[in-house]
């Protein structure tokens, strides 16, 4: 395998939320100059990064324009609409128009594949998702696709499982009595530490191509209530009541949640990229949080 390409330097995130923030926190200390967008600026932390507000009923400000002028990479995590990535449709002219530009990514999700009934996917399963979630998602690919090729740059599309790392986990769920212990028997998730995505990012920019597609995930397809269950003992906290996950008191958007069962296949990705977890299952990251306090 080829070594890895020196990093793309101005790098824009677009939607520059939780997971963002971490991967320019990854960049910077690799002496990437990095900025993103957010919807309100004044709402965020001070902590050294350069933010643009970007949000439909605005134009977009002239120092945005000029990071988009400068950008080598930009990475999208907006949410998908009905028409695809607003971000984009927003933006399009001045990416269209950028000469900096050379990288493109669109940070996706599995919803993109239909239920599996508990079977593989891979890089190579279709994306055949017909719930609303995974049609908006795979249009939004698409269009990142589309601009990538039609500038002749490299793209990368990621297709995630549920994120989790500091500030957002069962731990901290259960320490502030938010957690749901929802059971389906048979279902089981993949799941993605937050380091571990802003480590598959910056590879895949280190080794760009046209029309990347990667799955990045943990080693252990598990049972949510297991992970509860982990987390629970983990934490010395009282595990909630079980539900099942089509009782009433379920919400209809928790119940689409537990409607899919699929497990990830990363192979492909890992040997593409190079790239090793550092977060083989949940067990390893919840008890890093746990340790670190960073629940």
């Amino acid at each position: 395998m080829a070594s890895p390409a020196p990093l793309p330097s101005p790098v824009l995130i677009l939607g520059m939320g939780w997971s963002g923030r971490l991967l320019a926190a990854q960049l910077q200390a690799r002496g990437v100059q990095v900025s993103g967008t957010v919807r309100d600026p004044s709402s965020t932390a001070d902590d050294g990064l350069q933010r643009h507000r970007l949000h439909a009923d605005a134009a977009p400000s002239a120092a945005l324009l000029e990071a988009i002028a400068q950008a080598q990479a930009v990475l999208c995590s907006v949410p998908p609409d009905a028409q695809g990535d607003p971000a984009l449709r927003q933006l399009l002219p001045v990416l269209q128009a950028s000469t900096a530009l050379r990288w493109v990514g669109y940070l996706s999700s599995t919803s993109v594949y239909a239920d599996r009934g508990g079977g593989w996917v891979d890089e190579n399963s279709e994306a055949d998702a017909s719930e609303a979630a995974g049609v908006q998602r795979r249009l939004a690919e698409t269009q990142w696709q589309a601009l990538a090729d039609a500038r002749g740059i490299a793209s990368a599309v990621f297709r995630l499982p549920g994120l989790y790392g500091p500030g957002r986990n069962a731990l901290l769920q259960l320490a502030e009595g938010r957690a749901r212990h929802v059971v389906r028997p048979g279902l089981v998730f993949n799941r993605l530490h937050v380091e571990d995505l802003a480590a598959v990012v910056i590879a895949a920019m280190q080794r760009p191509t046209r029309d990347g597609l990667y799955l990045p995930a943990d080693d252990e397809p598990a049972p949510p209530q297991d992970v509860l269950a982990f987390a629970a003992q983990l934490g010395g906290f009282p595990l909630p009541a079980a539900v099942a996950w089509d009782d009433p008191a379920v919400s209809a958007t928790l119940r689409r949640f537990y409607a899919s069962n699929k497990r990830i296949d990363s192979r492909g990705t890992r040997e593409a990229l190079a790239w090793v977890p550092k977060f083989a299952t949940y067990r390893e990251g919840l008890e890093e949080l746990a340790a670190s306090r960073g629940a």
